[in-house]
């Protein structure tokens, strides 16, 4: 994911956490922010420390979760802002798991432009 698809500054962090709207589930909380004239989305991700208690842990978390992102680029619709945030119940995930979860929680959000994204177990 290139620089230019993350919301990277504490500022616009707080922004999309204050003004936006959240959906969750067990494992992932995902805050949405609609701004106009974007070119594409923006994605922040956030993996704390009650998530994994290493940064290996975590890392590798955030790894799944931006491969996952990068899987459905084309069908996340470009006019958003969105924050993923892990829950401590995704610790354990692998990549199937989080990448059905992440799914599942990002259609709540009305973050996928299309609902027939397929789910792959690997």
């Amino acid at each position: 994911m290139r620089k230019s698809y993350r919301v990277k500054t504490e500022r616009d962090f707080q922004k999309v956490f204050k003004e936006g709207q959240s959906m969750a589930n067990r494992g992932f909380v995902v805050y949405t922010l609609p701004k106009e004239n974007q070119k594409h989305f923006r994605v922040g991700i956030s993996v704390g420390k009650k998530v994994g208690h290493t940064a290996v842990a975590r890392n590798r978390l955030k790894r799944f979760i931006r491969a996952t992102l990068t899987e459905l680029k084309p069908e996340i619709r470009p006019d958003l802002d969105f924050l993923v945030i892990a829950r401590p119940y995704a610790r354990d995930f692998d990549m199937g798991r989080t990448k059905k979860n992440l799914i599942h929680v990002l259609r709540l959000a009305k973050v996928l432009s299309s609902e027939e994204t397929e789910i792959e177990e690997k």
